[in-house]
């Protein structure tokens, strides 16, 4: 099936059969980013992993599946950009749950500082500086996945799309481009499938 009968069936019905076929083609995406943004916060072990990994499907199940059902595809690679943001909050949230649990009766490692100044900040700044490293990471994907003279385009073609929000149509205007919507679209997933693929063959990040 498509994928989007298949987020519809295990959004709307909770379709066992739906969900085997789910976990079958996105469980290895879901472990390599939950591995990745763990690491970002201390030393993991596998048994950590699976947790995070079982929020995720939770979160993915509450209010009758309301994040599936409200997904969207843009492009074929979407649902993993989706589902991978999802992922990572899910692992964020439940390393600052458990610092919070923890304040006062030992410290928890700190991905960006050595001090517990960081926890003081606005939520939103430290969504900021988490973004940053993530950006940061998918930057150097794409600097190694991307040799030739197109290189430098089709990453600022990736970023514009991702990062600042620019639409395939409005990306092909640019004279510097060179490339119909379609052409646009192709160096999008493209690259998005370069980024998952990397995730899951390198969670740490690199070449």
């Amino acid at each position: 099936m498509s994928l989007e009968q298949l987020l519809k069936r295990c959004a709307t019905t909770g379709d066992e059969a739906a969900w085997s076929d789910f976990v079958n083609e996105f469980h290895s995406l879901i472990a390599a980013v939950a591995l990745r943004t763990a690491r970002l916060w201390t030393t993991v072990n596998s048994a950590t992993v699976d947790d995070l990994i079982q929020e995720t499907y939770l979160k993915l199940c509450r209010d009758r599946r309301r994040l599936l059902g409200e997904f969207q595809a843009d492009h074929p690679d979407s649902f993993k950009a989706y589902l991978s943001v999802i992922t990572a909050n899910v692992v964020h949230d439940h390393f600052r749950a458990l610092h919070s649990a923890k304040r006062g009766a030992g410290k928890l490692d700190d991905p960006l500082e050595d001090n517990d100044a960081k926890y003081s900040r606005p939520l939103n700044e430290q969504r900021t500086i988490e973004q940053r490293l993530l950006m940061k990471e998918i930057d150097g994907v794409l600097c190694c996945g991307l040799p030739g003279e197109e290189a430098r385009r089709n990453r600022v073609i990736f970023w514009l799309y991702y990062r600042d929000g620019w639409s395939a149509p409005d990306i092909a205007k640019l004279p510097w481009v060179s490339l119909t919507v379609k052409g646009v679209e192709s160096v999008v997933h493209r690259l998005t499938k370069l980024v998952c693929e990397r995730m899951i063959r390198d969670p740490r990040g690199g070449c």
